[in-house]
């Protein structure tokens, strides 16, 4: 699925067997709209803190837990009466209160993550938003009325009828939208559609095992082998000329303002890139293959290593996470192999489990007779483990909740950030 400068990632959760898509779409806001937005992202940022503090203020005076409800009521409608907050009663209401329920669902996840419900990382309480962040978003429910108009423009209460960059039709109806402004300046509007409609491809044979690495992004169980295309690498003379640029600025300055929002478009051209790349790509391994199996990488631990900026850089989560919700999407397999799994060192024509080997080897020769190439090799014991592991379980489990994208809006209460191996990635 391509994706560029009109439309970003679509995120996924599988539910009673309907399908939650999220569509993201340039919009091109005029002058007048940019400064309701900019209104609106700031009501919405100053309820959340407003509803924070005075959940802590609570907390330290040895009171109990406010509720949701008494919440909105004091944080919103009351706060409307007051003169310091009046001007809450200039944007959308529903605004207020999906900002409200994004404050709800931190604190969810957060007491889910310390009474151990919650499995993956530990979860830090909610912080307080600043103005100052690059991102800054508003969400729309259907109670808001907004609504797609004829002429193509998106409608939103108290802002006004935004021209939208349709690069595609939407499966149904919208249940809601989110209003985004990221770091470069560009404006989003991100809709999320329920479907049920079979999507499933066509059956086929082959089933293929995937190694990521980072000397090659991802090394098939057939042999075949893709390059990294190393985005952020072969933009980083560019990248550096413009952080140069910047430090020379002025701070508070509206040169050193202009030249943010410079860096910012670089990033964000370099993003789009991988994405639209890493989208071709796990388009054609779902289309090819009847089940895709690969190893569950510990991306976190390497993102802390002298390998962090090259790690980074390939984005091996959000690929993985595209070809798990295309799996779910498009009838087929996925599954993850267990991290600590020897899918280098063990001979995929025997099974024996030689000794660990040093990353600059490449290829290797088995007792066995049989030579190896290490990627290779690797990518072959991931797919049979795969396939020991699902006849184990007696039957296709299917995909579990899959986080959108971080740039995404929205905050999905189940979503963890999990951990992954080390064992098989290739460096030279």
């Amino acid at each position: 699925m391509s994706t560029g400068a009109d439309t970003f990632d679509i995120g996924h959760k599988l539910t009673l067997g309907l399908l939650q898509l999220r569509y993201n779409f340039r919009v091109y806001p005029d002058a007048a709209q940019r400064t309701a937005l900019a209104q609106a992202f700031g009501c919405a940022r100053v309820v959340f803190n407003d509803g924070l503090r005075l959940r802590q203020q609570a907390r330290e005076a040895g009171e109990k837990y406010v509720s949701d409800a008494e919440l909105s009521k004091r944080v919103i409608t009351r706060a409307k009466t007051t003169s310091q907050r009046a001007w809450l009663g200039e944007v959308s209401s529903v605004v207020l209160q999906q900002a409200l329920a994004d404050l709800n669902v931190a604190y969810r996840n957060f007491f889910a993550s310390v009474t151990g419900k919650r499995k993956g990382r530990k979860v830090a309480p909610p912080r307080f938003r600043s103005r100052k962040d690059n991102r800054q978003s508003i969400r729309f429910t259907k109670n808001a009325r907004f609504k797609v108009l004829d002429n193509g423009r998106l409608r939103l209460p108290k802002i006004g009828d935004v021209p939208v960059r349709w690069s595609r039709s939407l499966p149904s109806e919208s249940s809601s939208v989110t209003v985004i402004r990221d770091a470069a300046g560009r404006y989003f509007a991100s809709f999320v559609v329920t479907t049920a409609e079979d999507e499933s491809l066509p059956p086929t044979d082959p089933e293929i095992g995937i190694d990521l690495g980072l000397t090659h992004f991802a090394v098939m169980s057939d042999a075949t082998k893709v390059t990294a295309p190393k985005f952020l690498r072969r933009a980083a003379r560019k990248l550096k000329r413009l952080q140069q640029d910047l430090s020379r600025k002025q701070r508070g300055s509206q040169n050193r303002k202009k030249a943010v929002v410079k860096v910012a478009r670089a990033h964000a051209r370099v993003a789009d890139t991988r994405r639209d790349w890493q989208h071709k790509l796990s388009t054609a391994i779902i289309r090819d293959n009847q089940a895709v199996y690969v190893e569950d990488l510990c991306v976190v631990g390497l993102g802390r290593t002298r390998l962090a900026k090259s790690v980074h850089d390939a984005g091996w989560a959000s690929f993985t996470s595209m070809l798990q919700y295309k799996a779910a999407r498009y009838g087929r397999t996925f599954a993850r192999v267990n991290r600590f799994f020897p899918s280098t060192r063990m001979c995929s024509a025997c099974g024996r489990i030689n000794e660990k080997m040093a990353l600059n080897v490449r290829e290797w020769d088995c007792p066995c007779g049989s030579h190896h190439d290490r990627d290779v090799n690797a990518a072959k014991n991931v797919r049979a483990a795969g396939q020991a592991d699902l006849n184990a379980r007696g039957a296709h489990v299917r995909p579990g909740l899959v986080p959108a994208a971080r740039r995404e809006a929205g905050t999905h209460p189940d979503a963890a950030c999990s951990t992954r191996s080390v064992e098989g990635i290739s460096v030279l």
